[in-house]
């Protein structure tokens, strides 16, 4: 089948775009309001876009309470989603007023960042401490305004579980983080194997 994306005319019961464009990390985003107020909310429209320096980006769809605050703040956090806290995660989701912390409201317990002013989980495997670069809204081809916001951090500190460490690495089959397919599905990386990449020329 094809259909043109722009009239969204795929005559199928959910639109396959999400899906199509999996697995996506989660960006489990850590902010602090200038009012003091703690958010956690998860975020499937992010990933890494840089090792040197390290950077991340996330992207809200709307002005939600966490863009409000990395406006007002210019910082932020974000844990790693291992199989473990999912379902916490998925509590984190939900619609609360600006205010309500959604720590609280999954009973996660909250850890203070050491760079920044910004909270993150902390039983989260990982986290990492990012200052904001830049935020801007992204435009289609004819410049028409997306309503999707990005927000693109430099990691300035990271936390990582020794727990989580086997032979100077991350265990992956163990901390099995989560990643968002499309509709509702998730996925997580509990079976892992290892493919390097090929030197040219390349040997057959």
């Amino acid at each position: 089948m094809f259909y043109e994306a722009k009239a969204n005319l795929h005559g199928l019961a959910h639109d396959p775009f999400k899906a199509i464009v999996s697995p996506r990390p989660i960006g489990w985003i850590g902010t602090r309001g200038a009012d003091g107020s703690d958010n956690l909310s998860p975020y499937s429209f992010f990933n890494a876009i840089s090792d040197h320096p390290k950077m991340v980006m996330f992207s809200s769809s709307g002005r939600k309470d966490t863009l409000r605050n990395v406006e007002e703040t210019r910082v932020f956090t974000t844990s790693m989603v291992g199989r473990a806290l999912g379902e916490k995660m998925n509590l984190s989701s939900a619609d609360a007023p600006y205010g309500e912390s959604e720590f609280k409201i999954a009973d996660l317990e909250m850890a203070e960042a050491r760079m920044i002013n910004a909270p993150f989980v902390a039983g989260a495997h990982a986290a990492l401490e990012c200052k904001v670069t830049e935020i801007f809204e992204a435009k289609g081809l004819d410049g028409e305004l997306s309503g999707s916001f990005v927000v693109i951090g430099q990691v300035v500190g990271i936390h990582i579980d020794e727990a989580a460490l086997v032979n100077g690495r991350l265990d992956m089959a163990a901390v099995a983080p989560l990643a968002r397919l499309g509709y509702l599905d998730y996925a997580d990386a509990g079976n892992t194997f290892e493919m390097r990449r090929p030197a040219w020329p390349i040997e057959t």
